[in-house]
Parts: C-alpha cells; structure tokens; sequence
C-alpha cells in the first residue's frame, strides 16, 4: 500500500505568539501538533514548513519549496487563524500549476478564529478556480482524518501516473471493444504513455527460461499453493509465461501492462491464467485482453490496498439479494484464498479462448470489506462506476453446488454482496469485468482520484 508525503503548512496573521484581547495566543501549537499526529497516525508522511505562513514572501518561499519537492504529492493549508487571502493566493496557484493537489484544513473551534481563515482561503480558491478540497473537521474524528487521507493516497497516484507507461503484450483480445485505449487521451488525461510489444518476443524469452530459473521459483509456488505443479509441457510453459512476461516488464521499464492473451498467446503458446495470477500476487497492475481500463483500474486498487486485486467477470448478479458471483477465467492472486481451502492449480479448460490450455488459479476469495469498480467509456469520456462491498464465503456444504452452477467449478470464484442499487449497477457498468479491492477506504479513495484527473465517477 502506498504511502503519500504530504507538505503540511501552517497560516494565518496573528501568528508569533500574539494574544487575543483574553490573553490567550490566536494560533494553538498543541492543536497543530496533534493535527500533524493524527495524519502521521493515518500513514501519511508530512514535509512540515517550520514558518507560519502570512504575508507574501513568508507564502512564495513556502509554497515555491512544497513545489520543488518531488516527494510532496499535495500541501494542506491548515488554517491556524484569520488571514489576508490575497498575500497566498497567487503563491497557491502557482504551486497548483504543478497539477499536486492543494487542500485547506480548519479545525473546528471558535479560539483562534480558524473558521474564518479557513473560509476566506475556501473562498478565494473557489473564486479563482483553483481546484482544491476544503475539510472542516477535527483531527480526534476518523472520518475526517479519513477524507485528508484519501485526498493525499489519490494526489500521490496521479502524480505517480505522470510520466508512467504502460505496455502492451498484443492487440486487442475477444473483440473487446470496451477495453480499447486512446493513447492521446490516456497522455492528457494522466500524463501516461503506451508502450506495445508482439507476443513473439513474449514466446522467445519464455522458451529461454532455464530449467533452474523454473526450480528456483517452486518453493515461491510451494509457498502460496502448498505444492508444485506437475512438470510437463503444459505447466512448464506456464511457468515460463510468467518468468517471461516479468523479465520483459523489468527490461522495458513498463509500470503496468496489459496482455492480449488470445487469440494468438492462448492457442499457440499457452493461456496466461497461471502468470498473471502470479503479477497480481507480485503487486503488478495488469489485464487480460488488451483491456487498458481494467488495467488502469487494477493498478489503482493494488497501490491504494494492502491486498493483491482479483478482476473477474461479473458472472452472475442475483437482483434480489444484490449477490454477485465473479469468477474470472483461471487468474486470481493466490493468497486472496479464504478458509473454505488454500489456493489449488487447475486447467483452463475451455478449447475456444485458448486451445494450448495452461495452468489456471482454483480457490474461492477470503471473507472482507472492499469495492467492486472498473475505470469506462462512455461516448468517449471516461467514467468510473464504483461501489461498496461485502465479500462473503457460501456455507461449505454449499459451495460444490454454487462452483456447479456456472458450468466451469474450478476458475476462481468470488461472492460479493453489493452495497447499492442493484439496477443502477447494471445501467452504469460498462464491461462485463469487475474489479475487486479489499479495503473500505478504497471507496473514497477513488472517487477523489476520479475528480483530480477528470473522470466522472459513478459512485453507487
């Protein structure tokens, strides 16, 4: 899970130990600190400017050395008391121009007139256009601490975005229309390039894996299966495809990537169920089928989770129990294996999306909290439907006739209960695979990140 460096600044006029007309100092050291606590508490780091912050210098030297820092992704301007608006707005701005993110803190209370500080700077932002967050909220509550939080976690990843690559194994997989990418709208939109490789290269570093390479990943293998596949062609080329694609990955720089899979990979070489459930487990953002969006959305739930992702097709939705059952073809990280049974191997299995077949994932998805989400298109325009979740396990005597009910019992399988209107997921989806993100702050997460770079989330 990544951790945000956030530029904490401090403000206001009445600063330097200056007393109201009670004799108490306007600005509170001990709120500060205890602010500053409460984020670093919430798993952020904190460049702090040593200067309060008042007149126009005091902002261009503060503000100038928050944008130089590669390392700060956002500043909060916390309001410590009333201040002269016009002496940091143009010292925001600039910073803002850098595209970090800009939010304004006033912690409650009537000592020290922080409410007004806080209001006049929300104000000028609004009245400027620069985009910012405005929180009003104490630092003793988690759910205002947990809104600091998000806006730094998604500030990082749209700065780590920019000047990222992704790359491409193949073209586009099934005729998957809904997947496809503008790379012009990809580099304006998040400042990320595409990279493209043929799957041939793909196949030739694969066959030059080196039967010790294959060895000494089997206690990693040992380790999240519990034994080691079989070795034959069939599971050896699995291996292979693995190994291959993360020396590729590595050699060319990519970020993330995605992979056509089939045709082509899947009928001449081997399906890629067993490497990309690997890449996931390795915290690798990726997709099957040349799918950019679920690739970008992959990415962002690995990086913003302490779990690995599983995306899957959203195979069944029950609309009476809001029920959904994803089960992706073969591909899912294997330490996301709940109690009903460790992760196994099994076989791909369908002839159609893949005759050279391959080593797929079995196991059935751990009990949490999450989201299910996928970053679309609609006209063109990118969207996100996003919504809560709550991953469930079926009764074990159950579950050998919920696995039948799909035809394909031994891909992965995940039961997901859906925290929204299940009719307005439906009209808004727009693939048929869902990401899954463990974790209740991803929610949020999400939707700030949406609103920093210009896509329209659908939160449901």
């Amino acid at each position: 899970m990544i951790t945000p460096t956030v530029g904490f600044i401090v403000y206001g006029v009445h600063k330097d130990g200056l007393k109201d007309p009670m004799g108490t100092p306007f600005i509170d050291d001990a709120l500060i600190a205890s602010s500053k606590k409460a984020l670093k508490e919430a798993g952020i780091n904190l460049v702090e400017w040593p200067v309060i912050i008042a007149t126009k210098e005091e902002a261009k030297a503060a503000l100038a050395a928050m944008k130089k820092d590669d390392r700060v992704d956002c500043v909060v301007l916390f309001s410590g008391t009333w201040v002269w608006a016009a002496h940091l707005i143009a010292a925001v701005r600039d910073f803002a121009m850098t595209g970090k993110g800009v939010l304004v803190w006033t912690h409650p209370g009537s000592q020290g007139w922080r409410p007004v500080g806080g209001l006049v700077m929300h104000g000028a932002l609004m009245e400027v256009g620069i985009p910012h967050k405005f929180v009003y909220g104490d630092a003793n509550d988690p759910a205002e601490i947990a809104k600091l939080a998000s806006f730094a976690r998604a500030s990082h990843m749209k700065q780590w975005l920019n000047m990222s690559t992704i790359g491409t194994f193949g073209g586009r997989g099934m005729g998957q229309t809904c997947g496809v990418a503008d790379p012009s709208q990809w580099m304006r939109m998040f400042g990320c390039d595409i990279d493209s490789r043929d799957t041939t290269e793909l196949i030739r570093t694969a066959n030059a894996i080196t039967s010790e390479q294959i060895t000494a990943l089997e206690p990693r293998i040992q380790e999240l299966f519990g034994n080691v596949p079989e070795r034959n062609v069939v599971n050896e080329r699995s291996i292979r495809l693995y190994l291959a694609i993360k020396e590729i990955v590595e050699k060319e720089k990519w970020d993330f990537y995605t992979i056509q899979s089939f045709p082509g990979l899947g009928d001449d070489y081997t399906a890629s169920c067993f490497a990309q459930s690997m890449m996931l487990e390795d915290g690798v953002g990726t997709s099957t089928l040349g799918d950019f969006n679920t690739a970008l959305t992959v990415l962002l739930l690995t990086k913003l989770s302490k779990e690995p992702v599983y995306y899957g097709d959203l195979q069944h939705i029950d609309k009476r129990n809001n029920e959904i059952k994803i089960i992706g073809d073969g591909a899912c990280p294997p330490s996301l294996a709940g109690k009903l049974g460790p992760a196994g191997f099994a076989e791909h299995g369908i002839p159609t999306e893949g005759e050279a077949g391959g080593l797929s994932v079995k196991l059935v998805c751990k009990v949490g909290e999450g989201v299910l989400a996928r970053l679309g298109r609609v006209d063109g325009e990118f969207v996100m439907a996003i919504t809560r979740c709550s991953i469930f396990e079926p009764p074990a005597d159950q579950l050998e006739k919920r696995q039948l009910e799909c035809g394909i019992p031994f891909w992965p399988h995940g039961f997901v209960t859906a925290h929204c209107d299940i009719e307005a997921l439906l009209q808004s989806w727009t693939n048929e695979y869902a990401c899954l993100g463990y974790g209740t702050h991803l929610y949020d997460d999400l939707v700030e990140f949406c609103e920093m770079t210009g896509i329209t989330p659908i939160a449901l």
